[in-house]
């Protein structure tokens, strides 16, 4: 596979060309960082949380749900559903213009869960 950009040494635009077993090597540690942080994060989640995952399950956005097999991995790791959003290069982008638009709402909402958690 050819891939494109700019050579460290000499600074300018190079062509290479990688096989899949140089990808595929050359993942291999940032996927399983991925893998660690999604069970670390699971095994920290308060327990209504942890109910919504179990019935939900969870969805991947950004570029790396677009990893060939990363929702399959999660999935045998982590022992819940996952899929992918529909549009995950955008999802991110979508969700932030939302809460930004809500800010007033959630802000408020953020608010009063915190005050309640405080008293408890």
């Amino acid at each position: 596979m050819p891939v494109k950009g700019r050579d460290l040494n000499s600074g300018l635009p190079k062509t290479v060309n990688l096989t899949s077993v140089e990808i595929r090597e050359a993942l291999q540690e940032p996927i399983a960082s991925i893998v660690e942080t999604v069970r670390t994060t699971l095994e920290r989640c308060p327990p209504e949380l942890a109910a919504d995952l179990i019935d939900h399950g969870i969805v991947l956005a950004g570029g790396g749900a677009l990893l060939r097999g990363i929702d399959q991995l999660i999935t045998e790791e982590s022992g819940l559903p996952v899929n992918v959003a529909d549009e995950p290069l955008l999802a991110v982008a979508k969700g932030t213009g939302i809460v930004l638009e809500e800010m007033d709402t959630l802000s408020r909402t953020v608010t009063y869960s915190s005050a309640r958690g405080a008293r408890r």
